[in-house]
């Protein structure tokens, strides 16, 4: 009998259930001829979104006290976030961005790594094993799922081409084809298949790095059941003993990856952008050397 057959698969919590489906026909889109409208890691992103909405303004809020001076002063968990904010404002958004377009965008870059970083996080708990007497399949890493982190990545991938549009206009355009114009044939293309390259790093980054470590554990858990099969109780007993411990500190490591992804997500995305938004200064530069 196989794990899966068995209810013992320990890729369960890695790959999506759906929890409901509707009949479409999408061509290669829907090989089945059904489209997923909600899953366990739909659920999850929802749950994110609903958190941060939820949770994060009335943390944001907390203070010292009433007085005018202990009201400008965060407490507690309102000094973590007010620390990262100010963080990716003042070491990511206007060093790259510039003074011209990081208050801009430093809004999204935050909703981009709370929304990420709480994905990842919500990931880690066991929610699958809690609700499953129920008879329900919840949890999951939604950053695990290649459509996710795709879906994140076309978003940033708009945000360049439109805000390169605004404020660039033709000199954003112009940046696909530097060089002599005889060139133009050779360099456009290639400059389109960049930018599409930076989108598909950007989905792929995230997405095997989430779901690596999920695999591993799996993979580690499996071992105990394939020593419990092949070598009894006591062969089992034995190899679980050095397997639990490794994932515990492999669990460990998991979160540290999730506050890492988040921030790499984040910063790339920042980069991207800047590359697009600041387009028009580098040909100012250039026009003024000449």
């Amino acid at each position: 009998m196989s794990l899966e057959a068995s209810g013992e698969n320990p890729l369960s919590h890695v790959i999506p259930h759906p929890l409901r489906q509707e009949v479409l026909d999408l061509g290669p889109l829907t090989p089945d001829g059904v489209v997923t409208v909600l899953s366990d890691q739909i659920v999850m992103m929802i749950a994110a979104g609903l958190l941060l909405c939820l949770f994060l303004p009335f943390l944001v809020r907390r203070r010292q006290d009433a007085s005018e001076t202990g009201s400008m002063v965060p407490k507690g968990f309102a000094s973590f976030i007010e620390m990262i904010c100010e963080y990716f404002r003042n070491q990511v958004a206007l060093p790259i961005l510039g003074k011209e377009h990081g208050d801009r965008f430093v809004k999204y870059v935050w909703s981009v790594f709370f929304f990420v970083l709480t994905m990842n996080l919500l990931g880690i708990l066991p929610i699958a094993t809690v609700v499953s007497p129920w008879g329900l399949h919840l949890g999951g890493t939604a950053t695990g799922n290649i459509w996710v982190t795709a879906t994140l990545a076309v978003t940033t991938l708009v945000m360049m081409v439109f805000n390169g549009l605004r404020y660039g206009g033709t000199a954003y355009l112009a940046h696909f084809a530097p060089g002599p114009i005889w060139l133009a044939p050779l360099m456009i293309p290639l400059e389109v298949i960049g930018l599409f390259a930076k989108v598909f790093a950007l989905a792929v980054r995230l997405f095997a790095n989430m779901l690596a470590g999920h695999v591993l554990l799996a993979v580690l858990v499996s071992m105990i059941l394939a020593a419990g099969t092949a070598l009894g109780t006591v062969g089992g007993l034995a190899v679980a003993v050095p397997v639990v411990a490794g994932s515990i500190a492999i669990n460990f490591l998991e979160i540290f990856v999730a506050f890492l992804q988040a921030f790499i997500f984040t910063y790339l995305t920042v980069v991207f952008i800047g590359l697009s938004v600041n387009v028009h200064h580098e040909g100012h530069e250039e026009a003024a050397a000449h």
